[in-house]
């Protein structure tokens, strides 16, 4: 049977928290809603998922002590295995990348990067190589060790960065897609203390926001990829003054056109609005909004770039917004039920 579908959202959620694994569903392009069609529960705790070339195959991690990735065809409603998942050789993978022919894992428990092959049919092949990051930070029970939390390739394919929450840094690579080798290039070292979480970069490619879970703040750099190297230039708060209660970032997600920077905030259980200067090096926190329900954990823009979904792991729920293009604020339009969710994917 063909691949008939329409776009649709993938949500990945954590099954020891009583998701549902994988949940699939149709997005309306017009008003951004989503209407649930199917799910795989499984592979347990698939919290973050990527889609290979051509949205045919979903990978997701096993976010468990074990750590595993999984690849799944999705060219129906329900999401079918391609095999079994592949051990990544690390514990407690959050995050993943497909780079070059290869899916790469930050692995979070072991401060560490897995590189895993592509078979032709999409499905995974045991690790190629296995990068490990070596330091700490100065919080204590959050940076006694290397916590790798997101790995991702920059716009020009050249290079691939992680960002590790326990050492205060970003290690920058290089995948030699021969052999699948992730070649040491250098590392940024970032404030103490901060515990950056994921990066996203600008439209132009020259700047990255690196957005902190340990301190609410945004790192503004300058980003060079002929050089391959990481500048930070500033902080910006992504709460107001004076904000109650825990704060911990969760992700960050730049506008298409490059004027508004949005972050999801746990605990202050906010979305916030950056408006971003002309160059793209400067930040200003314009706003900040509810995000619909408790602990949003990822934050994602919709293939039309006019909708935002904020998995709410807590709540149980993936809440959408309309942005207003003018101001960049986001408007409460829906959500969906989804339980323990981690992730919202496209394709």
């Amino acid at each position: 049977m063909g691949d008939t579908r329409g776009t649709r959202a993938y949500i990945g959620s954590f099954t020891s928290a009583g998701g549902r694994g994988v949940l699939v569903a149709e997005v309306d392009a017009d008003t951004g809603a989503l209407s649930p069609v199917g799910a795989s529960e499984d592979v347990a705790d698939p919290s973050f998922l990527a889609l290979g070339p051509g949205g045919r195959v979903l990978y997701a991690v096993s976010e468990t002590a074990e750590g595993a990735a999984a690849a799944f065809d999705v060219t129906e409603p329900t999401p079918r295995p391609l095999g079994a998942p592949v051990p990544v050789q690390a514990s407690g993978p959050t995050h993943l990348a497909v780079v070059a022919g290869h899916v790469l894992t930050a692995n979070y428990g072991s401060g560490s990067l897995t590189s895993l092959p592509l078979a032709a049919d999409g499905s995974l092949k045991p690790p190629a190589d296995q990068a490990r990051h070596e330091g700490s930070g100065p919080v204590a029970g959050r940076q006694d060790g290397p916590h790798a939390h997101q790995v991702l390739p920059d716009p020009s394919g050249r290079w691939v960065l992680a960002v590790d929450l326990g050492t205060d840094s970003v290690t920058i690579s290089a995948l030699d897609p021969a052999t699948g080798a992730l070649r040491p290039h250098g590392t940024t070292a970032l404030r103490p203390g901060t515990g950056p979480r994921h990066l996203a970069f600008h439209p132009a490619g020259g700047q990255a926001y690196v957005l902190n879970e340990l301190e609410p703040t945004l790192t503004v750099c300058r980003w060079d990829a002929d050089a391959g190297e990481l500048e930070p230039l500033g902080e910006t708060p992504v709460v107001p003054d004076g904000a109650a209660g825990p704060c911990y970032p969760s992700e960050v997600v730049v506008a298409p056109d490059g004027r508004f920077l949005w972050a999801a905030v746990r605990g202050h259980d906010t979305l916030a609005v950056l408006a971003l200067d002309r160059s793209g090096e400067s930040a200003r926190l314009a706003a900040s909004v509810a995000c619909g329900g408790h602990w949003p954990r990822d934050l994602a823009l919709g293939p039309s770039g006019r909708h935002l979904y904020a998995a709410n792991e807590r709540s149980g729920d993936v809440t959408w917004f309309t942005v207003d293009p003018e101001t960049g604020l986001p408007s409460r339009t829906g959500s969906v039920p989804a339980p323990a969710a981690s992730c919202v994917v496209f394709g």
